[in-house]
């Protein structure tokens, strides 16, 4: 097969299977041994073959999955009203620019990703699945399938566990190095005391002994399956033997220093040359690890062993353990360099006489000298990582041509890059370490890599490889020799040779050249030797030799020891060894002993000498005592040590061969006997055994095919019992199925169809009831085995069959199964499907297993044969287990669709008939919906899951990543769309999770669909388009982003939802259930920093695998599992608990799904509004309720900014097109919603928002010019922005306490004002992404272009008013119930502002109603109840349904001026659903004028109530309310009657004092330099308002200023004031009439004008101030004069307010003679207006009688009263006399005369109105009157002729 790499195609590719070279590490070619003729050992060949030929894995076994690269994630900025994330993210990322040069990642880029695709124009966002499955994690997802199958990494030779290489650097002695030195490592167990490896040699040779070539010293490799603190290297040196006489061996373990002399180094190096043999010299054990963390760490060493964390980085257990350096070695760690440790061992032992293994135990070291000198080595360790072998045949290319075993591996050089496979060593540093390259043609040695590890590693066979419980894997086939000891009589220097011979005929034949030399790459010798054991009585060997063994031997193969004793003196030629004796061990008798042997010592060997006849002729030294000791150790794969074992290959060859008796029952007791074989040989020896049991079922008889069907079942089942970690599918036979199993290379027929005949026929007979025995449970819980067995068989064969026929980059075809086979295969399925049916019911755990492998079955299949054949399974499956059935086969059947959906091209399938769309997406889709119906709540989440993972899995596969892929997917599941909307209430009973789940699913569909083929979801029904904008609805709902603080609230609280809770911690609610274990996995993994290499790792405390679980690995995650613990523990706490570098991540996700949500849902509602233009699809059209709905939940949630940014053009382009709807009528609540949340989004800091809010505003504002009055728009915006202005905080508190606008209001008027502002508008529209002319472009039909600016600008003025009365409304609130003055203004200007809606208006002014009443202010309070009732009247009268007219309005108006007229207009226009004319009826005005009625008697203000009832009675008369209408008349009579007391009265009825307030000082704010005129309670003086008013402001005055009263009512000059001090200046006035002429110089006085019934309405007032023009504060009458100042307030009196501001002040000044002659004008007024006034009766003579008593009294007794008396002194004695004009002169003349007269005139009639009881009073006043006339006469003479 050239290059049988899987195909990245579409993987059922032509070549799914892939060969993985095996290289035995020890030799590829075969041992010569073994080449003999193997033809007649067929055992031997199937073992050989079961060692060498390549693996064959199948690629497409456990799936295949190329994922995209993970999408990067932006930052969403998700603003509130407060925030500007976005500003704060640039500038910090512009300081992180400044600071250094950032990283590419780093950045959020605020403007998204630059896209280069065509896709832009199509998504307005990222897909939402990326962001839902962030962490999609295919294999981790499939591995939670149940029963999955999980391949396992092909178990190699040396096990798993530690790799440690072992080189020798240097050895040197304080004498010197002048002989050359060897030695031997190995591992050693001190405990245990065994030997755990073979041995390494090396050598050290003195210098000028070294050839150049040999300068590279080999490394050994010895391998470990953990730590343990007993196993240690031993190190054994030994020297050539001492030549007696010469320098011995203890210079180099003298105490005091001492050189070699020149002689002595000369004698050595000739005598090093001359001797060939050697002698042992020294010994040292090096720890690998050290006890006291091995327990702790999980196996890391202390700091004096070799395997130390390195010592740079301050391991975590410093300083905790002493080194035990003083035991062992006194390891000086060099230095340490990368992951290698070098090691220098200075506490060498000098070898004693015989010193033997016990000795090495010695701790005191009394027997030991030590030795001068230090051997230094390198010792690195590696964790072997199951790494799959792929990888190391991924590297180098592996060609091979043809299945046909004969074919060699062309050229497998592997050049090994690091980490990559097995033994490279697992770590980043440079070393690579190139296995073995020696190929088999033997063509250079690849030498890649780091010279220190060279080719010519030695790897040391692991001896505990033949004691595991695992099957052999390679070949190894040898003997491993120890001699121990031989005791003599006499010291001898002894040494023996080893040979191994075939038989014992002729001692002279030459031995087979089997022996292994120590030096390395040398080819097999004839002998080996021993060590010279020196002068020695009992002669110890420390020797290992190892034989290489024959394929088959016979009982006459057998080792011949041969001993030698040396003279180690040299006389006249180097010494020559002489023959003692023999000793011969045969290998069949004692090849298996593990124990010591002891041999006798022959002196002769003899022909025939192991023939028990010839033991007699034997000669034998000591007197025949065994006094040579040895041990063997068989090491061997060929061999098997169970006899039952051997037997079973010995019949089988037989069988083969056909030499065995033709009834062959001997091969069926074979068979059967291997039930008996204990479970560690039958697992050595496993695949071959397999193998050969599979040949007997693929063609034997019948018989034999049950047997070894029968066979193979049990141990199969025995195999699986002794899985160690209790996995379903035991690694031995899993690593057979997948790597072992070739089918016989095509050396022979199928297997398949055998075994599914033999496994068909026994299920059958179980399924007709046949009792077929226990066997059949086992075949059962085996079942995946045979299946995938005959899976592979299958795909084997139907590669060879297209192998050579096709073109290389082609797929295989499918291969059709013949017939009967695929009969068989139904019938046998059929069966089992019956028993998973079966089973299930009764709840066993079987079942479940055997459905997953059924499922695994078809899936295999699925790769193999005909899809169609395969899905006639898949329909017999879900016959089966059709529609809703038990929870448990429920189960099965998921896990079943589960499975077969994972296969790789799942998305490629056909379906049943050529015509249909995929089968197996019909049937998923189908069988999930089902589920969503079932009461299991756990199944329900489950395929909710099941349909995210594959959407996830085509999403993310590199290879559907064209549009039109996508498309085709999305249109495999867009039915399931159908389905939910055709049952929604399935939809609707999921819980949250589960339904965001499913609507991931459909967005991700929708979003990958074209426009034709969603349409289709719309065009069915009105009800179904509104069903899937729910959907669409329910995603916002679902999906929404809270910032975690609100989650506080609402999650605390979170229960479990269903019955078996996840068993990992919630972290997230948003995001995918799988986000919580990978979460809950990094937290135990702790985040490291990005930093760290792991190449660290190799020193690092054994990590994470080996925490247990059950103790959490940091604290952090401790925390997070205590939590979890907690029932409903709160996903906020958990968050809490994470590391803050994931939470960002988990914050990052959420933030992203939620955007991509939004905007998805964004991109399906624009295409909709765009199709809903041509009516081609189903909704209503009179509402778009789907649209209208859709946008309002858009705004109802917490977006990120690039959703707005979205949004608006959306908008924009929804309103162009469906206008005329959504401004309609019927839309006015949304309309109102969605100008509610213009304006709210218009208070946003975030500038970007803020001014798509504006534009928002404007495209309503266009709208309404074209499709409605705009006037309704205003009333909108006027209900919303009040709702708003209850929602948001207006006010901020200041530092001092006090409080002041806030920034919303202030960006809200900033808004308001922009949506006015032509001049920036078009640099807005532009970026916000609208064409400039937006606001211009006239909608279709329109001819004129309706925009106007003048109208946006009265509209946003409107607006800011309302704004600005409720800020001034907030910021009073503190002060609200102390200035009660300032409290009804700011209701007032409520009010007002939003007078355009009624509601509103009316709701502010019965506000304003209650503070008056509060404040016992009935007059204001009557007329805010008056203005209520005008606004009620005014829309009936327009709406022309009511009792009232235009006159009664105006009528209505005379009372309360401010009922005004414009408001008429827009009450209609008001009508917006909750808000309008629907509560403007005659009922409510009656009960407001019935109220201003009480209000205005109560403060006696009758005229009033006389005009208020005169409107109600039309009312009543319209209705007969006859009772209400006497009810009325009464009240009119009282009222009338009243009025006639109020006017008779003989003091004056007022109905209220006013003042006029001054305000100058700049603590008061708005009222500085303005004066008001204040309408007080009449019995309100001017003391009282002093107090009051000073009592309010002072509490505002702060430390620096204080408050005063100016004491007169002078004209204030503001500029010279003292700065810091606030002003008060109070002054009484008096209401001006409407016809009084104010240029009178007359003194007012008010009774004057009380003469008729007038409406008491004031709007001017009056006060006069005397003042001197001399400057004197006061003066005589002659220097007075008189300023007459006017005021005109805004607005009249009695308002809705108590103070109204003066708009305008005028003055008049009077001279002092105009002052006196206006002051005896107004007497002489007062009298003559007491004597004319009509009466009605003549009996009313009383009052008249005491008032004119009173005014006389006043004027005429001189005592009372100096007045016109100091008038005539003033004026007209002397001096001033001739300073008046003389006009003036005439007038104060003529005046006097007129007072004196009419005076003369009022006595008279005082006269006629007495009686006797005031006879007195009359004299007294004809007195006075009389001297007054005389006291006159002296001024003006002409006086007594007039009187």
């Amino acid at each position: 097969m050239d290059k049988n790499i899987a195909s990245n195609g579409n993987g059922g590719g032509g070549y799914r299977f892939r060969r993985i070279p095996r290289h035995s590490f020890a030799h590829l070619k075969l041992d010569p041994l073994l080449d003999e003729n193997l033809e007649q050992w067929p055992h031997l060949t199937e073992l050989i073959q079961c060692y060498k030929s390549d693996w064959i894995k199948d690629d497409n076994k456990y799936g295949h999955y190329e994922s995209i690269s993970p999408i990067s994630f932006q930052n969403q900025i998700f603003e509130g009203p407060d925030t500007d994330i976005e500003t704060e993210m640039q500038l910090a990322s512009a300081r992180q620019i400044k600071a250094e040069d950032a990283t590419d990642d780093d950045i959020p880029s605020s403007s998204g990703r630059q896209f280069t695709d065509s896709n832009f124009t199509k998504h307005f966002g990222e897909s939402p699945l990326p962001a839902y499955e962030p962490a999609f994690d295919w294999g981790n997802e499939r591995s939670m399938i149940f029963g999955q199958r999980i391949s396992e990494t092909p178990s190699t030779h040396y096990g798993s566990g530690l790799k440690i290489y072992v080189k020798v650097l240097s050895l040197s002695f304080q004498a010197g190095l002048v002989e050359p030195f060897y030695g031997t490592i190995c591992i050693y167990n001190r405990e245990r005391k065994e030997k755990l490896s073979e041995d390494f040699h090396f050598c050290a040779l003195p210098s000028e002994m070294q050839d150049a070539k040999a300068s590279l010293e080999p490394c050994g490799i010895f391998y470990l399956d953990a730590p343990s603190a007993s196993i240690c290297l031993l190190i054994q040196l030994e020297k050539p033997a001492t030549e007696e006489g010469g320098v011995m061996p203890s210079v180099y373990s003298r105490k005091e220093p001492v050189h070699l002399t020149e002689r002595e180094r000369q004698k050595l190096h000739v005598w090093s040359r001359i001797m060939p043999y050697r002698e042992s010299f020294a010994w040292a054990i090096v720890p690998l690890f050290d006890n006291s963390i091995a327990a702790a760490s999980g196996g890391s060493a202390s700091p004096s062993s070799p395997l130390a964390p390195s010592m740079s980085g301050s391991s975590s257990h410093e300083g905790v353990f002493e080194p035990i350096a003083k035991i062992t070695s006194d390891g000086k760690l060099g230095y340490s360099s990368g992951s290698s440790v070098i090691v220098e061992i200075s506490n060498l032992n000098k070898v004693k006489e015989s010193y033997t293994e016990e000795s090495l135990q010695d701790p005191k070291r009394k027997v030991h000298k030590p030795v001068k000198g230090v051997l230094k080595l390198e010792i690195e360790k590696h964790h072997t990582v199951h790494t799959e072998l792929e990888n190391v045949s991924e590297s180098g290319s592996v060609t091979n041509d043809s299945f046909d075993q004969g074919d060699s591996v062309a050229d497998m050089m592997f050049s090994k890059s690091p980490g990559n496979g097995p033994d490279g060593p697992q770590s980043g540093n440079s070393k690579s370490i190139a296995i073995d390259g020696k190929d088999v043609s033997g063509n250079g040695s690849n030498t890649q890599g780091n010279p220190d590890f060279c080719m010519d590693d030695f790897h040391a066979f692991d001896f505990r490889t033949t004691m595991r419980n695992e099957p052999f894997l390679q070949l190894f086939h040898c003997l491993y020799v120890y001699p121990l000891t031989v005791s003599l009589s006499r010291k001898r220097n002894l040494f023996i040779r080893v040979e191994l011979r075939k038989d014992d005929a002729d001692a002279r034949r030459q031995p087979l050249e089997a022996m292994h030399l120590r030096e390395r790459g040398s080819s097999l010798q004839k002998f080996a030797h021993t060590q010279v054991a020196v002068g020695a009585r009992v002669a110890c060997y420390h020797d290992e030799i190892k034989v290489s063994l024959p394929a088959v031997w016979t009982p006459l193969h057998h080792l011949l020891f041969t001993f030698f004793h040396v003279d180690l003196q040299t006389k006249l030629e180097a010494p020559k060894p002489v023959v003692i004796g023999y000793a011969s061990l045969p290998l069949s008798t004692y090849s298996q002993l593990r124990s010591e042997i002891s041999l006798p010592i022959m002196r002769e060997l003899v022909p025939h000498y192991l023939l028990d006849s010839g033991k007699e002729r034997l000669d034998y030294l000591e007197d025949g005592k065994s006094i040579f000791k040895l041990r063997v150790r068989l090491c061997s794969s060929l061999f098997p040590i169970n006899e039952r074992i051997r037997d079973f290959f010995l019949e089988y060859d037989r069988h083969t061969l056909r030499t065995s008796p033709p009834w062959g029952s001997e091969l069926l007791e074979a068979i059967n006997s291997l039930k008996n074989v204990d479970s560690t040989a039958l697992l050595q020896f496993l695949h071959p055994i397999l193998n050969m049991l599979l040949h007997l079922i693929g063609n034997g008889g019948e018989t034999l095919q049950v047997a070894a069907f029968r066979a193979m079942v049990n141990i199969l089942t025995r195999v699986q019992q002794e899985s160690v970690d209790d996995a379903e599918r035991n690694r031995s036979l899993v690593n057979y199925v997948d790597y072992a199993f070739d089918d016989f290379g095509g050396r022979q027929p199928p297997v398949y169809p055998g075994l599914s005949t033999v496994w068909g026929s026994l299920a059958r007979s179980k399924a007709k009831g046949y009792r077929v025995g226990p066997v059949y449970d086992d075949v059962l819980a085996m079942a995946w085995f045979f299946l995938e067995l005959i899976a592979k068989s299958m795909a084997l064969e139907q590669t060879r069959l297209f192998y050579h026929s096709i073109p290389l980059d082609e797929d295989v075809p499918p291969m059709q199964l013949k017939e009967g086979v695929f009969r068989c295969i139904m019938q046998l399925y059929d069966c089992l499907l019956t028993e998973v049916h079966e089973r299930c019911k009764k709840g066993l755990s079987l079942a479940k297993r055997l459905n997953s492998s059924l499922a695994f079955f078809c899936y295999d299949l699925l790769s193999i044969i005909e899809p169609r054949q395969v899905f006639e399974l898949v329909s017999l499956y879900l016959d089966k287990f059709s529609g809703v059935c038990q929870s448990v086969l429920h189960d099965c059947k998921l896990i079943f669709l589960q499975i077969i959906c994972d296969h790789d091209l799942f998305v490629e399938m056909p379906g049943r008939d050529p015509s249909d769309r995929n089968y197996l997406s019909s049937v998923l889709i189908q069988e999930l919906f089902l589920t969503w119906d079932h009461d299991d709540l756990s199944q329900r989440a489950k395929a909710a899951r099941i349909l995210v993972v594959l959407l996830c899995k085509h999403e993310f596969d590199a290879r559907y990543q064209k549009p039109e892929d996508k498309l085709y997917i999305a249109q495999l599941y867009f039915p399931l769309i159908g389905q939910i909307l055709d049952e929604m209430p399935v939809f609707y009973n999921l819980n949250a999770a589960e339904k965001r789940e499913v609507l991931i699913v459909i967005l991700q569909v929708v979003r990958n669909l074209d426009d034709a083929s969603v349409v289709k979801a719309w065009q069915q029904s009105i009800a179904r388009t509104r069903l899937f904008f729910k959907l669409m609805e329910e995603c916002l709902v679902l999906f929404e982003h809270r910032k975690p603080a609100d989650g506080m609230i609402i999650g605390s609280s979170s229960r479990n939802i269903g019955g078996d809770g996840p068993a990992s911690p919630k972290y997230s609610d948003k995001l995918s259930p799988a986000i919580n274990n990978y979460l809950s996995e990094a937290s135990r993994q702790e985040v490291r920093p990005q930093g760290t290499p792991d190449n660290g790792y190799l020193w690092q405390r054994v990590n994470s695998q080996l925490s247990s679980p059950s103790q959490p690995y940091s604290l952090r995650e401790a925390l997070a599992q205590a939590q979890s613990s907690r029932i409903g523990a709160s996903a906020q706490a958990l968050r809490e608990s994470l590391h803050p570098i994931l939470r960002q991540k988990l914050e990052l996700w959420e933030e992203n799904l939620s955007a991509a949500v939004s905007l998805q849902v964004l991109e399906i509602s624009e295409k909709f509004s765009v199709m809903a233009v041509s009516h081609s699809i189903a909704t209503d059209y009179g509402k778009l309720d789907c649209l209208s709905s859709i946008i309002m939940s858009f705004f109802s949630r917490n977006q990120p900014l690039s959703f707005w940014k979205a949004f608006l053009p959306v908008f924009n382009h929804v309103f162009d097109l469906h206008g005329a709807t959504l401004m309609a009528r019927e839309n006015d609540r949304f309309l109102k919603q969605v100008a509610f949340h213009l304006l709210r989004l218009a208070v946003f800091r975030n500038d970007n928002i803020r001014k798509r809010a504006v534009v928002g505003l404007q495209i309503l504002v266009r709208s309404s010019f074209y499709f409605m009055q705009t006037a309704r728009l205003r009333v909108m915006l006027t209900i919303t922005l009040s709702e708003l202005m209850s929602d948001m905080q207006v006010t901020q508190m200041k530092s001092d306490g006090t409080l002041e606008e806030s920034g919303e209001a202030r960006r809200l008027r900033k808004s308001l004002e922009e949506m006015a502002d032509e001049v920036k508008s078009s640099g807005l529209l532009k970026e916000c992404g609208l064409p400039e002319n937006a606001l211009l472009a006239t909608p279709e039909n329109f001819e004129e272009n309706r925009w106007s600016w003048s109208e946006v600008k009265s509209l946003s003025g409107s607006l800011l008013l309302a704004l600005d009365a409720s800020l001034e409304h907030a910021l009073l609130a503190s002060i609200m119930s102390m200035d009660r003055y300032a409290a009804a203004e700011s209701f007032y200007k409520l009010a007002m502002a939003f007078a355009p809606v009624p509601d509103l208006h009316i709701m502010w002014l019965l506000h304003l109603c209650d503070a008056h009443q509060e404040m016992q202010s009935c007059a204001e309070a009557a007329q805010c109840a008056v203005a209520v009732a005008g606004v009620v009247m005014q829309a009936l009268v327009a709406r022309k349904d009511g009792v009232w007219s235009k006159d009664h309005v105006t009528a209505l108006r005379k009372i309360c001026p401010m009922v005004s007229s414009e408001i008429t207009s827009e009450a209609s226009a008001a009508e917006v659903e909750g808000y309008g004319a629907s509560k403007l009826t005659v009922d409510s005005a009656v009960k407001y004028l019935q109220l201003a009625n009480k209000l205005f008697s109560q403060s006696e203000l009758y005229h009033f109530c006389a005009s208020i009832l005169e409107l109600v009675i039309p009312v009543y008369k319209s209705r007969r309310a006859y009772g209400q209408l006497a009810k009325c008349h009464t009240l009119l009579t009282n009222i009338y009657e009243s009025i006639l007391e109020q006017e008779s009265s003989p003091i004056p009825f007022t109905d209220a004092t006013y003042y006029r307030v001054g305000f100058y000082g700049e603590r008061f704010g708005k009222l500085d330099r303005k004066e008001y005129v204040y309408r007080e309670p009449r019995d309100v003086r001017l003391g009282d308002i002093m107090e009051k008013l000073s009592h309010i402001y002072e509490s505002k005055m702060d430390g620096n200023h204080t408050l005063h009263i100016i004491p007169d009512s002078r004209q204030v000059k503001a500029e010279e004031l003292q700065p810091g001090v606030c002003y008060l200046q109070i002054t009484a006035v008096d209401p001006v009439m409407e016809d009084e002429d104010l240029g009178s110089r007359r003194e007012r006085i008010f009774s004057l004008s009380t003469g008729t019934v007038r409406a008491r309405v004031f709007d001017r007032f009056l006060f006069d101030t005397p003042f001197t023009k001399n400057g004197k504060t006061q003066g005589g009458l002659e220097d007075q004069w008189k300023r007459r100042t006017v005021l005109q307030t805004e607005g009249s009196f009695p308002a809705l307010v108590n103070r109204l501001l003066v708009i305008k002040s005028e003055s008049l000044e009077f001279s002092p003679v105009e002052n006196a002659i206006g002051m005896i004008e107004t007497r002489t007024a007062a009298l003559r207006n007491e004597l004319e006034e009509p009466r009605s009766s003549e009996g009313d003579q009383l009052p008249r009688l005491q008032s004119l008593q009173r005014i006389l009294q006043g004027s005429v007794a001189v005592q009372v009263n100096s007045g016109v008396l100091s008038v005539c002194t003033a004026f007209l004695s002397g001096e001033p006399a001739t300073r008046l004009r003389s006009q003036e002169l005439q007038q104060l003349i003529a005046a006097l005369l007129e007072f004196m007269a009419v005076c003369k005139r009022a006595i008279r009639v005082h006269f006629r109105l007495i009686g006797e009881e005031d006879q007195d009073f009359h004299t007294q006043l004809v007195n006075g009157f009389q001297s007054l006339t005389a006291e006159l006469s002296h001024y003006i003479p002409a006086i007594l002729s007039e009187l």
